[in-house]
């Protein structure tokens, strides 16, 4: 005798769950994918920004001038 047999309803339940998984899976997945690449364009957006600033403030001359100043 198959002991599945004196649960009723336990095989479709597991059959259910197993497939429900696999979607749940997929979507979890699809989720840290969306956030893991918000969070990196947000950094390249904030590095594209540092370079921005830093190529603004006309390093040469900042040096030179620092150099003139205590020199």
């Amino acid at each position: 005798m198959n002991p599945m047999h004196l649960i009723p309803g336990r095989p479709r339940i597991t059959l259910h769950w197993i497939d429900g998984w696999s979607v749940a899976s997929q979507q979890q997945a699809r989720r840290n994918a969306m956030i893991a690449s918000t969070a990196l364009a947000q950094r390249r957006a904030e590095l594209d920004d540092v370079e921005e600033f830093l190529a603004d403030l006309d390093a040469p001359s900042l040096i030179a001038e620092q150099v003139a100043a205590h020199g």
